[in-house]
């Protein structure tokens, strides 16, 4: 037994005996979306079902699902009929009357008509001028008519799927799969699309599990190496970027800075994001870095490193080796301080100016000390001394270092005069058997040199001329943001396989 599906509506077609109860009162099912009819038609039809359905405002009712027994009576149409679809003003283009709701207003008739005037007025004054009054009447009858042929035709179809809806059941389902065959195709679409997009997005997924992408861009050897540290800093990261950029962004934008040296503006534009967001989380990223990484850098007990010294060390200064040191010189930018620039000039680098950093590996190729940055011109002597490095020696340690380490003053001793001297703390002189095998243990200095050079390759922005705004001390801490960068890469350089084997 059909009955007007609208809120507050009890009209219904049939009685509980099978008899038509009224035939003043008309039916109407809910209009077809005609998509195979062309994009004008399937956009206007497309609107009009979702006209009926947002006039109905039922959760049962649906654009995708609409049921055959559900159907609107003329109650509802100021003309008891709906209007011809193609008539988009026609207030009777969807029903308005009598909904049971006020969420859609009542259209008004008036103002429909008071359209229509205007639009016949135009249409006479835009007469061709060899089309007499006559002509122009019989046309307007003729269109007039063909309109009304048109509405009946629909209004009967209508009708008759109303009172006989057996006999469209074929016609429905064959139309309704072929839209869910549209449909099946769209998702399909939808979801290679999707695919494509996740692939040129830097998201998790973008290195997950190849190695090759995570050593090219982080520097790290694998992709587990990348997680440990993301799941070590991501509660430390700030929130406030978690909107625009996840913790696992923020990580790999600083990586890709640190690696490859890229611009600013450059990975703005490949996470899509602003310059300065980009700047800001760089910043705090490596500074949260700095933090959870620089324990990495320290220095070990005499007892591990005599459980794990190679033989070659073994061999020639027995188990009290301690260290080969040197400093490596990062370029920045020329400050417009005249004292500054002075202080920053280097002897090696001809009209550069440059930060120097003390820096310390054990005979495995474990980075284990990193000074703070010192003006280029500050000797290495005074490194040494004003750094911090000689409070982690104990007596009898052996370091191994360039003849610029004159520090016997410091540590009490008398360095020979060749290129690669070895000292020892609390020792007044070098041994006989020490200065005989200067020349065998030449090439084990070579192991720094490398660790050097793996730093600087590794993290390319230690290569290139650094912004006077990263030598200045960051704000409460007696570092500069450099400092953090250089402890950061050394850091990750640990977390790496030695390059002593």
């Amino acid at each position: 037994m059909k009955a007007c599906c609208v809120l507050g509506c009890y009209s219904r077609i049939y009685d509980r005996h099978g008899n038509r109860i009224s035939k003043e009162v008309r039916f109407f099912t809910f209009p077809t979306w005609k998509k195979h009819f062309g994009p004008q038609i399937s956009d206007i039809t497309k609107r009009r079902r979702m006209a009926w359905v947002a006039a109905v405002r039922r959760k049962s009712i649906t654009f995708n699902n609409v049921s055959r027994n559900s159907v609107v009576c003329s109650r509802h149409f100021h003309k008891g009929k709906p209007a011809y679809e193609m008539i988009e003003c026609d207030p009777d283009w969807a029903p308005s009357l009598h909904l049971g709701h006020t969420e859609v207003k009542a259209t008004n008739c008036g103002r429909f008509e008071r359209s229509l005037r205007r639009q016949r007025a135009l249409a006479g004054k835009n007469r061709a001028p060899n089309v007499t009054p006559l002509d122009q009447a019989v046309y307007n009858e003729k269109t007039k008519k063909v309109m009304q042929q048109d509405v009946e035709k629909e209004q009967s179809r209508q009708d008759d799927i109303a009172q006989n809806p057996d006999n469209h059941s074929t016609q429905e389902c064959d139309l309704c799969k072929c839209r869910q065959d549209e449909i099946n195709h769209l998702l399909e679409e939808n979801r290679q699309l999707k695919h494509e997009l996740d692939k040129s997005k830097i998201t998790e997924e973008f290195f997950k599990y190849d190695d090759v992408k995570v050593k090219y861009y982080t520097g790290l050897p694998s992709y587990a190496i990348f997680q440990v540290v993301l799941s070590n800093v991501t509660q430390f990261l700030p929130g406030k970027f978690k909107r625009k950029l996840t913790c696992f962004q923020m990580l790999l934008l600083t990586f890709m800075r640190l690696r490859l040296d890229l611009p600013i503006q450059h990975i703005a534009h490949l996470f899509n994001v602003d310059r300065s967001t980009v700047s800001t989380a760089f910043k705090q990223t490596v500074s949260v870095l700095y933090s959870r990484l620089s324990p990495l850098v320290h220095w070990p007990d005499r007892e591990s490193l005599q459980v794990s010294m190679p033989h070659q060390f073994v061999e020639i200064f027995g188990n009290h080796f301690a260290a080969i040191v040197d400093c490596f010189e990062v370029s920045i930018e020329r400050p417009s301080n005249l004292q500054a620039r002075a202080q920053t000039s280097s002897n090696f680098i001809k009209d550069g100016l440059t930060l120097k950093y003390l820096i310390s590996i054990t005979p495995q190729g474990v980075i284990s000390f990193i000074s703070k940055g010192f003006g280029g011109r500050t000797s290495d002597k005074q490194i040494t001394e004003n750094c911090g490095f000689l409070d982690k020696l104990l007596p009898g340690d052996i370091v191994l270092a360039d003849r610029g380490f004159d520090i016997k003053e410091s540590v009490g001793l008398m360095c020979a005069e060749v290129k690669i001297p070895a000292f020892t703390k609390g020792q007044r002189q070098l041994e006989a058997k020490d200065v005989e095998d200067m020349t065998s243990i030449a090439h084990l200095r070579i192991h720094l040199e490398r660790v050097i050079g793996v730093v600087r390759h590794k993290y390319k922005i230690l290569s290139s001329t650094i912004p006077i705004s990263m030598v200045l001390p960051c704000d409460r801490e007696n570092v500069t943001f450099l400092d953090k960068i250089v402890t950061v890469c050394c850091a990750l350089v640990n977390m790496c396989p030695s390059v002593v084997q």
